[in-house]
């Protein structure tokens, strides 16, 4: 059984005056929403079957004009009837895991080739040929020289690097599953979720069009020393118990070298100390990151027998008690 007719103009939801560009762009949207690999709906293979019969005939100047003058009566005027000379062509790409789908086929009825290729897809494929390509997603179609190109896809991919390299920038090969190898720059201080462009490494370009790009995803491993938000790093700062209370001078790793910092005196253990531009580099017209340093009050673990009287004269002395915030 046929595909019953329908008004084309309304399938592709475009006015009877519509431009061939209007019908074009109309119909690749369409395709794209119902293809059957693709939406999973009840009614898409219906609705993909009546808007590809129907972008079939309004492509076609002569076939438009045949439609137009006598409706769903059109194929009266045919010579011969139900014929696509050239052929067609319909290639459906996707790169979220559908794959490729691409169907040739050439003369027949319109309605019943779609019939026989989606109402029984077990025997489908009488005067057709199917075959399935990887090349990420689009959407393309052209029949007898006719057609027009598409920009590929652009492909994603993760980046990881150490602190340090993304600090530091400069030039790295990097080699996908497959065997694939790029030398990518790195620009110095690279945040983490920043996005490195590889143009033209994406996606192949449908009937001519420019390939895609290569998207790398910058993802910063875990540092022993520093955690990284942003631009800015955070270390903890180590000091004793009494450089806390009176207040020093101590010395702090930073991610390139090391830097003397003033801790003030009564600090405890969580207070900030920042340090200005000691972050990652700046990039991409972000200022320079801050280093911030994590006060640690740590006690030994083990006294000495004149560090054992010294805190037990201490605890006489002090009227110090935490616990009341005194």
């Amino acid at each position: 059984m046929a595909v019953a007719y329908q008004d084309y103009y309304d399938a592709l939801g475009v006015p009877r005056d519509a431009s061939e560009q209007d019908i074009r762009r109309a119909y690749r949207k369409l395709a794209r929403e119902y293809h059957p690999d693709v939406n999973k709906e009840p009614d898409a293979e219906d609705r993909f079957k009546q808007i590809s019969e129907a972008y079939e005939v309004l492509r076609d100047p002569e076939k438009r004009e045949r439609y137009d003058r006598l409706g769903a009566n059109w194929r009266a005027g045919q010579d011969v009837p139900g014929s696509a000379p050239g052929g067609y062509e319909d290639v459906f790409r996707s790169g979220n895991g559908f794959g490729d789908v691409r169907v040739d086929f050439g003369g027949g009825d319109f309605s019943d080739f779609f019939e026989s290729m989606f109402g029984g897809r077990a025997g489908a494929g009488a005067g057709a040929r199917g075959r399935g390509r990887a090349r990420g997603d689009g959407f393309a179609a052209g029949a007898g020289g006719e057609g027009f190109s598409m920009r590929g896809s652009d492909a994603e991919a993760t980046l990881e690097l150490t602190l340090e390299e993304a600090a530091a920038g400069g030039r790295r090969l990097i080699t996908f599953e497959g065997g694939e190898r790029f030398e990518v720059e790195i620009p110095p201080g690279v945040r983490d979720g920043q996005r490195i462009r590889l143009a033209g490494q994406g996606g192949e370009g449908v009937g001519g069009g420019a390939p895609g790009d290569l998207l790398l995803r910058v993802r910063i491993k875990p540092h022993p020393r520093f955690r990284v938000e942003g631009g800015d790093l955070h270390t903890d700062l180590p000091v004793t118990p009494s450089e806390a209370a009176l207040g020093a001078e101590v010395q702090l790793r930073t991610l390139t070298g090391t830097a003397r910092v003033r801790v003030p005196p009564g600090s405890s253990s969580g207070r900030r100390l920042r340090l200005r531009g000691e972050g990652l580099p700046a990039t991409g017209g972000k200022p320079a990151g801050d280093l911030y340093a994590e006060v640690a009050v740590h006690v030994p673990k083990r006294l000495t027998g004149e560090e054992r009287e010294l805190y037990e004269r201490l605890a006489e002395v002090s009227s110090f008690d935490p616990r009341k915030g005194r």
